[in-house]
């Protein structure tokens, strides 16, 4: 009887209102804009970069790629942690590390501890696109899954964008090392107001949540547990396929964007930081539009392989035009990119695709599998057409900063366009789940 009258009561709760899940929600979204800005910062200052610690391509290309080696390692640890920790104490922790990590980025002088920074702000907003499908899931109903998650990409790609002219014009007026500090102590103010704000679950206000029984365990991290999840999340031929295809669209936009794209403007149409900048501004809008449009069209049809091979075929056409394309002005290409990095949008399908490709259980597995695809074509992307730069170079200087040219990044991009065409036919290889939970 007393079981029956609890089932009651918890049945009779309100759902909460729209105003607290947006709230709730909102806190962990600005704090994946700030790990979207903080990964795409040194794309507007790479000549500081090179010239303050003295090195070239290869190892500019390692300096950012420190944040994309530990974020990548430290997804499935984090999906774990996700079960266990909750969302809320995962992302005041996760604030406070990065704010951490920027400061140490910022303030040394030193290359060893300047990577060790980054590494230390990757490990970190490692946490926020794993909080934020966790908050949605719990807050939001389960069939605005897929809009949610393109919502979320577009508030990273806002960070990003934030990365761009205005991170460049604060470089110009105070330096890379003020504002990056500043940058830090904003960060720390995001773990600040997540401890403030965001809970768990609705039940924690007493109100309906949103999530099913099997996301509402608080189970305890064990290694044990992740090796068991990552067996059966792999066991299912979707989530392999994805985390490459994952790779090869969103390696090469954060890659140009986020670093060397805008030297490649320099050598190729003699563009000054700024001006490549708001180039790299217009791709993340494009991008940052397209993520909920495709997310929405998917869910509209009922089906994610269409609108996800398309978006991958478009992005594969257009890299190979954008690099390669002869005799392309300024006006040209810009328009190439903003369609291409419109079609990347549609990356944003292969975190629902997975999720309905396995068991519901496995939620945060997936969710992190999928990510470290994401992560995967930074990690491999970066160093690599760094060192194609560096096997390329001629010898030029500018102020103390090696200079490539526009032949140069030619030949380094070349793994942007394998990767991207790889992501189109480990689509076609993918299992339709006309948008239901399959297994």
């Amino acid at each position: 009887m007393t079981s029956t009258g609890t089932a009651s009561s918890s049945a009779a709760r309100p759902y909460p209102a729209p105003w607290l899940s947006w709230s709730v929600w909102g806190v962990g979204a600005v704090f994946y804009l700030a790990a979207f800005f903080l990964r795409a910062a040194p794309a507007v200052m790479t000549a500081e970069l090179m010239r303050d610690f003295g090195i070239g391509a290869a190892s500019l290309g390692n300096l950012s790629a420190f944040y994309f080696y530990f974020y990548a390692a430290m997804q499935i640890p984090i999906g774990a942690l996700t079960n266990s920790w909750g969302p809320r104490k995962l992302l005041i922790v996760g604030a406070i590390s990065a704010a951490l990590g920027q400061f140490l980025f910022g303030a040394t002088s030193n290359f060893a501890l300047a990577c060790a920074g980054r590494a230390i702000i990757g490990g970190s907003t490692a946490v926020g696109w794993l909080v934020i499908l966790r908050l949605a899931a719990h807050w939001f109903p389960s069939k605005n899954f897929a809009v949610m998650t393109g919502l979320g990409l577009f508030f990273g790609n806002l960070g990003a964008l934030f990365a761009q002219v205005p991170l460049r014009l604060g470089v110009e007026y105070f330096g890379w090392r003020g504002t990056a500090l500043c940058s830090s102590a904003l960060i720390f103010g995001i773990g600040i107001l997540a401890w403030i704000v965001v809970r768990d679950d609705p039940g924690q206000k007493g109100l309906q949540s949103y999530a099913p029984p099997a996301l509402q365990r608080h189970d305890k991290a064990t290694l044990s547990g992740m090796m068991k999840g990552l067996k059966s999340v792999f066991g299912f031929r979707n989530s392999w396929l994805i985390l490459i295809a994952q790779g090869g669209m969103v390696g090469p936009i954060m890659t140009f964007t986020g670093l060397w794209g805008a030297p490649f403007l320099k050598a190729r149409f003699g563009l000054e930081p700024k001006a490549a900048a708001s180039i790299s501004s217009i791709m993340i809008v494009c991008w940052a539009v397209g993520s909920p449009i495709f997310g929405g069209l998917s869910d509209k049809i009922g089906r994610r392989k269409p609108a996800y091979l398309t978006g991958s075929l478009i992005c594969a056409a257009g890299w190979i035009t954008m690099i390669y394309a002869s005799g392309l002005s300024v006006a040209a290409f810009t328009v190439v990119a903003a369609v291409t990095s419109f079609a990347t949008g549609c990356v944003v399908i292969g975190f629902a695709y997975g999720r309905e490709s396995v068991p519901s259980r496995d939620m945060g597995t997936i969710t992190a599998t999928t990510n470290i695809g994401n992560m995967l074509g930074n990690v491999l992307l970066q160093p690599g057409i760094g060192m194609l730069l560096d096997r390329n170079w001629t010898g030029a200087l500018v102020k103390g900063a090696r200079v490539y040219s526009a032949e140069a990044y030619q030949a380094g991009f070349i793994l942007i366009v394998g990767w991207s065409l790889l992501s189109c036919v480990m689509i076609s290889l993918t299992r339709e789940t006309h948008c239901r939970q399959s297994v």
